[in-house]
């Protein structure tokens, strides 16, 4: 075990990843765990309101990433000083991420259907860093043998080739595939031949004048989100808290009814 762990982690460097990934995950988790207990009313977390303003745990998540990022940055690949930059920066980011539906909505929509996408990207973020520390390289480059990689215009079409797919079938409106195609190879080529989502830009464009093209489209996308819409509302259910119920009144005045 102890040389599995030296040639798998910490001799190709990637300690700091995998401490990352531990902290990142575990910030996420505790801080899932005290805001249930807070909208519960339950234990002795409150929200924190200096001067009657609600700090979000986004902010000391974003001044731990500054922190551990630039530390990352200065202190190398090994060493305590990357152990402990990278613990810093996988807590500010599990801060962070938590709220990533408040950065981009630009409202508290913790506990709403559109806090969803913090839970999403949490879990989407994790998965993709777990491959990384997996041995699955960014832009399909693994696919390369040893002796390929020396090859600077080999590597370069390879990635330009796998990025160009992943954008692809980000146009069709598969953010998802196109974002696992960026490391595991061939996800992006499937998601980029495949039928893409009737209202995704690609559909909108290309299936406007083709209603056969435009119903299989949507018949597909129908049977996709009904096999998997539940399954998936039930894990983020279980790891971020079921959402509130919508306020008829609250959702007129935002659209100044």
């Amino acid at each position: 075990m102890g040389h599995w762990w030296y040639r798998n982690i910490v001799e190709p460097g990637k300690l700091p990843l995998l401490l990352a990934l531990l902290s990142f995950v575990l910030s996420f988790l505790v801080t899932r765990v005290i805001t249930r207990l807070i909208r519960a009313g339950r234990g002795p977390f409150k929200n924190i309101t200096p001067g009657g303003v609600h700090v979000h745990h986004v902010v000391p998540g974003v001044v731990l990433v500054i922190i551990g990022g630039f530390g990352a940055v200065g202190s190398g690949r090994h060493g305590f000083g990357s152990a402990l930059s990278a613990v810093l920066f996988g807590l500010g980011a599990g801060l962070v991420l938590d709220e990533f539906a408040l950065i981009l909505h630009l409202d508290d929509v913790y506990w709403s259907e559109q806090g969803r996408k913090s839970v999403e990207i949490v879990v989407l973020t994790a998965a993709l860093v777990a491959l990384v520390l997996g041995g699955f390289l960014p832009f399909g480059v693994n696919e390369l043998t040893p002796g390929e990689r020396h090859s600077r215009g080999l590597v370069v079409m390879n990635t330009a080739g796998n990025f160009f797919l992943a954008l692809v079938a980000l146009w069709k409106g598969k953010p998802r595939t196109a974002v696992f195609g960026l490391v595991i190879p061939f996800v992006a080529l499937i998601g980029a031949i495949r039928l893409a989502r009737p209202d995704s830009p690609y559909g909108k464009k290309f299936y406007a004048n083709r209603p056969r093209a435009r119903a299989r489209a949507g018949l597909r996308a129908f049977h996709h989100d009904r096999r998997w819409a539940r399954p998936r509302r039930r894990f983020e259910n279980f790891i971020g808290g079921t959402p509130d119920t919508p306020d008829p009144q609250r959702t007129a005045a935002k659209r100044g009814e």
